[in-house]
């Protein structure tokens, strides 16, 4: 079961590297100072949606060094109408980073919505906060969202 779960979430990272890049409609990543990130720091990312007759692929990167102390990671995002809490795992069971490794931390990227639609164009936000016992959590170095064009429908 985990296995498959591993595989599953695996495919699931490749395709969502290989999306075009022209079909990006917003990218930001927030650095998280001295690596530690607090409980009470929530990030917030403001973009602009163009086209309400799409749907959109949302897609939140958790960037970490080996310092990070735990498997897994809880999140907490909302969009002002929402909140979701959100888990996945950052290390298999036997401590090997998942995520694209990189000179010194790993990327991990963690698909929000599939397809997100947006009622209507103009400005939104989301917010992102740690949702783990730690006040401050180690290891952190940066959390990025991303949002991708699926295509018209």
């Amino acid at each position: 079961m985990r296995k498959s779960f591993y595989i599953l979430l695996i495919a699931a990272a490749a395709s969502l590297f290989s999306a075009c890049s022209h079909d990006v409609v917003y990218s930001r990543f927030m650095p998280i100072p001295s690596d530690k990130w607090d409980a009470d720091s929530v990030l917030r990312f403001d973009y602009a949606i163009t086209d309400a007759a799409t749907d959109y692929r949302m897609i939140v990167y958790v960037r970490h060094s080996e310092r990070y102390p735990y498997q897994n990671m809880w999140l907490f995002v909302g969009d002002g109408q929402r909140q979701d809490t959100i888990e996945f795992y950052l290390a298999d069971d036997r401590g090997q980073w998942l995520g694209d490794q990189h000179h010194g931390w790993i990327e991990m990227p963690v698909l929000l919505e599939e397809e997100k639609h947006f009622p209507d164009t103009g400005a939104y936000s989301l917010r992102i906060q740690h949702g783990m016992r730690d006040s401050l959590l180690r290891g952190i170095t940066d959390i990025g969202v991303e949002i991708i064009r699926n295509g018209k429908k």
